[in-house]
């Protein structure tokens, strides 16, 4: 990847910053396309000097697009929401990416999607994640498509969030206590994106589910962070008439969690038995207790000073 230029479209997320860091690493020059680039300025000192571009694109303008991907080699399709207009952002923002990289005669694209894309899901977020693979495959058929898991890293809003909750109360009621996840750590997805950008003829027109060594219910998922971070709070699986209630009011400000969300909360989100993932990338999964209690310190009590059920 050394001098190539790719443009990641939504560079600046929270995986877009790992996948810059990775390119940044492997010698690629990154122009980083958003809707405010200043908001990825932070990535000017992880390269050298002019390895770091930032331009504006919002990828339901399509002719922003098409100047973003302009004489670049490859190109990632970073752009997600949970809210909004969600056909826009996600199938005509993805359609437009995906034509303008292949207008432009970009040698890789690697789309990203989310297990449980779905075009009959009753979710809007996955559905309109599958028939965003759907635009993508019929506008560039060799486009690599990824299905993170639920991603994790310091500064995710999962793990994050869970363990801001257990820190703060003695009592933390668990929503679908039974629904599995397979978290996947962001470095390992980064690497997996260079993968398969550096190598289209092997990995092109193919899809990967990317999922972690880990396989938790939310309500095991919690029990981890509580020893992570050295708390015991009471953990109660909340009945699913009642986890219903919650989620119809999911538009409140400070509601935990969305009608939709409450949706895709009703299947597991892991790897498909027998899906292609990190390890045909040649990525080695990192579990979440090799990193994560390094950032999650701030959530105990006496910070770094505190000894945990985890560590001992």
């Amino acid at each position: 990847m050394k001098d190539r230029l790719v443009t990641l479209v939504g560079g600046g997320g929270f995986i877009g910053r790992y996948v810059a860091q990775a390119l940044l690493a492997a010698g690629a020059r990154v122009r980083v396309a958003q809707p405010d680039p200043r908001e990825a300025w932070f990535l000017k000192p992880l390269g050298g000097l002019g390895q770091t571009q930032f331009v504006a694109a919002d990828v339901t303008k399509p002719d922003t697009v098409a100047r973003a991907v302009e004489g670049a080699q490859h190109v990632v399709n970073l752009a997600g929401s949970f809210s909004g207009d969600l056909k826009r952002i996600h199938v005509d923002g993805a359609r437009a990416v995906a034509e303008a990289a292949r207008a432009s005669g970009v040698e890789s694209l690697v789309h990203f999607s989310a297990i449980g894309a779905d075009v009959n899901s009753p979710s809007r977020y996955a559905s309109t994640k599958g028939e965003a693979e759907a635009a993508v495959r019929n506008a560039f058929p060799d486009a690599t498509i990824l299905r993170p898991a639920t991603v994790f890293g310091r500064e995710d809003r999962f793990i994050n969030r869970f363990a801001g909750m257990i820190a703060m109360s003695p009592v933390v009621p668990v929503l679908r206590a039974q629904t599995r996840f397979q978290p996947v750590f962001v470095g390992d997805v980064a690497a997996a994106t260079v993968a398969a950008l550096a190598a289209p003829d092997r990995f092109g027109g193919h899809v990967y589910e990317l999922g972690g060594p880990d396989v938790l219910s939310l309500l095991e998922l919690h029990r981890w962070i509580a020893r992570a971070i050295g708390r015991d709070p009471a953990l109660p699986a909340l009945p699913d008439i009642a986890g219903q209630a919650i989620a119809a009011f999911g538009f409140l400000p400070g509601a935990p969690i969305t009608a939709d969300q409450w949706k895709l909360l009703q299947r597991d989100t892991v790897v498909a038995p027998g899906a292609e993932g990190l390890a045909a990338l040649g990525v080695t999964p990192t579990p979440l207790a090799a990193v994560a209690p390094g950032w999650l310190v701030r959530y105990r009590r006496a910070g770094r000073f505190a000894v945990t059920t985890a560590q001992a």
